[in-house]
């Protein structure tokens, strides 16, 4: 009966008494079957200890480099700021209002404010800026150069009771220190910003003058109140205090001829720079014509003068006798 179970219209069986079992699906023995790979090395558990301090490291890495991240956004939105107010359109403002920032004064200062502003990464030209830093380093020099003699002729004075000496040098750095700043590095300063031939003349006349004195203050003539070569010389004997202070007033005129070197190898390079820069006489005497007549108090007084000329002689037509 199990015959008349099988479907008539089906494919019908075959029963191959020598085919292999398996044959038709033979099982996967290699997928199954695959060699173990043992580790060639036992690779120990990083403990607690490296892996927090490997956690702090990098969070303090982490802090260190955000906040040099916000030092240098708020430094460009600084920079953004100050050429947004010096510019617009592409042209400079002239009604920029820009704040004072030199000399750099904290905000409470006895009510001293700065009194000029200069900034020379955004006033200079890019092409000029490095020759108007070193004249500001310039400057800079020159000023601790005056307080270097001050301290020399203090010591003078406690050594050798030169008190006249002393106070040339306080006389000295008092005056000559502000009246550099403001005879020769902002006329310079002012000369590579506005490109002003007249500024140009201002510092070259101003500056060879300032070589003269540098001269003379590394000579140390006796009785001028700068440590310099003789005066070095003069305080030099065989004890250790005139050792002591013989080196100590070298090295102030030392600093002196080294100022006057940098001195005559600036203004050289910067008159070189004058040169080719197109400056000349004619203009610097154009642009001082120009500026004298756009001042204002110049122009009240020759209004004023102009004015009291016409009435005094309309004053003397009339008191004038008549004629018949």
């Amino acid at each position: 009966m199990s015959d008349f179970d099988e479907n008539p219209f089906g494919p019908p069986t075959v029963d191959d008494p020598f085919a292999v079992r398996g044959a038709s699906n033979p099982p996967d023995y290699a997928r199954q079957s695959q060699p173990a790979v043992m580790p060639t090395t036992h690779q120990e558990p990083q403990s607690n200890f490296n892996r927090n301090q490997a956690q702090t490291m990098s969070h303090a890495e982490f802090q260190r480099r955000q906040e040099e991240l916000e030092r240098k956004a708020e430094k460009l939105q600084r920079r953004e700021d100050e050429l947004r107010n010096m510019t617009y359109n592409g042209t400079l403002c002239e009604n920029t209002i820009r704040l004072n920032n030199w000399p750099p004064l904290p905000k409470n200062s006895c009510g001293l404010e700065p009194c000029f502003y200069q900034d020379i990464n955004v006033e200079i030209n890019v092409n000029f800026q490095s020759v108007v830093r070193q004249l500001y380093h310039l400057w800079i020099f020159h000023s601790l150069l005056m307080v270097a003699n001050v301290i020399g002729t203090l010591v003078l004075l406690i050594t050798y009771e030169m008190f006249g000496f002393f106070a040339l040098s306080i006389i000295y750095a008092l005056i000559l220190t502000p009246f550099s700043f403001l005879c020769w590095y902002r006329p310079g300063y002012k000369a590579f910003r506005d490109d002003s031939s007249f500024n140009f003349m201002v510092y070259f006349f101003i500056f060879f003058f300032q070589f003269i004195i540098t001269v003379f203050q590394a000579i140390g003539l006796p009785s001028g109140g700068f440590c310099g070569i003789i005066i070095a010389i003069k305080v030099f004997d065989r004890s250790p205090t005139g050792i002591i202070v013989g080196l100590l007033i070298t090295s102030i005129a030392l600093g002196f001829c080294a100022a006057a070197i940098m001195d005559i190898l600036l203004i050289s390079k910067i008159h070189r720079i004058y040169r080719s820069s197109g400056a000349s006489m004619a203009k610097a005497q154009a642009e001082f014509t120009t500026e004298f007549l756009k001042n204002e108090h110049v122009r009240g007084a020759a209004s004023s003068a102009a004015t009291a000329v016409v009435q005094s002689q309309f004053q003397q037509d009339r008191n004038a006798p008549p004629r018949y």
